[in-house]
């Protein structure tokens, strides 16, 4: 039998964060007693290997609160976070990761200033405690994203956040195969703020995300929110097909002054191999976004769920 329906539903997408689980869920518990509204807390496995699930499962039964939903296989963060959204019955959810450097005990802080009006409050960490390289690597991903979208990134925000009802049923309806919880909030907009909340140290561990995720994660919401690139090649051809008509007048002009002695071959093969790079650049990014259009024209599910046991079980 299904509980009364919360006022908050936290989402957490698990992976690789099983020490952590319980004290997590504990934390939650005590930063939402004081301010007396019911809740739900959601964990979402996405295959973590270090078998996450099995305490996902005691936690259901020790806690009527938890939610435990298990993927079929690891589909990635943002579509666990995705899975999350379908089964929160909260008017408000909160989104967070697992790992204790979103800190439960701002969620207070985060609900209240909803309540003043907002749709979408975001947890702005203005003292991040991760390394230097992620923090390196989180402007230079916002700052090229923002770039090719024309739109404005701040890298002190991630998914840590409360949102309304509304905007949670806008996220899901986008029917983008590529998922990424944050920039979706963006694009759809409503009324947002952002303040400003401790940002932990990681307890133990380190993060999942590599450098090759990370690109692999920029290349793909690129393309998926922007048809820059392609823009961008067109102007690059438009941009060799002017230098080169402007290299021929120069030529045609200096073989009629009778200048040209001696045919020039390293210029032609130079000019022949930087002609063929540019149109294989051009075609690699025309078949990257056909690859895309290919991927979202199969309808796969974006998510497969295995096994759901908590409140919404029946």
């Amino acid at each position: 039998m299904a509980t009364p329906k919360p006022e908050i539903s936290v989402v957490v997408p698990e992976y690789m964060g099983k020490t952590v689980l319980r004290a997590l869920a504990r934390r939650v518990h005590d930063a939402l007693a004081p301010i007396a509204v019911s809740y739900e807390l959601i964990f979402v496995n996405d295959a973590s290997p270090d078998g996450a699930w099995d305490e996902i499962a005691a936690l259901c039964r020790d806690d009527p609160a938890v939610v435990g939903v298990n993927l079929s296989r690891n589909f990635g963060q943002h579509y666990a976070i995705t899975a999350g959204l379908t089964k929160a019955r909260g008017d408000w959810v909160v989104v967070m990761d697992c790992d204790l450097q979103d800190v439960p005990e701002e969620i207070p802080k985060l609900y209240a200033k909803a309540r003043e009006g907002f749709d979408v409050v975001l947890a702005r960490r203005v003292n991040r405690q991760d390394s230097f390289v992620k923090r390196v690597q989180s402007k230079a991903f916002y700052a090229l994203f923002g770039y090719l979208t024309d739109t404005k990134m701040d890298a002190a925000t991630a998914n840590f956040g409360i949102f309304r009802r509304k905007v949670i049923e806008a996220v899901l309806q986008m029917g983008d195969s590529i998922r990424c919880f944050p920039l979706m909030i963006r694009w759809v907009g409503f009324r947002q703020t952002a303040i400003p909340v401790v940002h932990a140290a990681r307890p133990e561990g380190k993060s999942s995300y590599s450098l090759v995720k990370l690109l692999r994660l920029a290349s793909d919401n690129i393309i998926t929110f922007s048809n820059k690139p392609l823009k961008m090649m067109t102007l690059l051809g438009a941009g060799i097909a002017a230098v080169s008509v402007a290299v021929m007048a120069v030529y045609l002009v200096l073989a009629l002054m009778g200048e040209i002695k001696v045919a020039g071959y390293a210029s032609l093969i130079l000019s022949i191999w930087f002609v063929c790079g540019a149109l294989m650049t051009m075609l690699g990014v025309v078949g990257v976004y056909l690859g895309k259009v290919f991927n979202q024209t199969k309808g796969r599910p974006k998510f497969i769920i295995s096994e759901v046991i908590g409140c919404e079980e029946e």
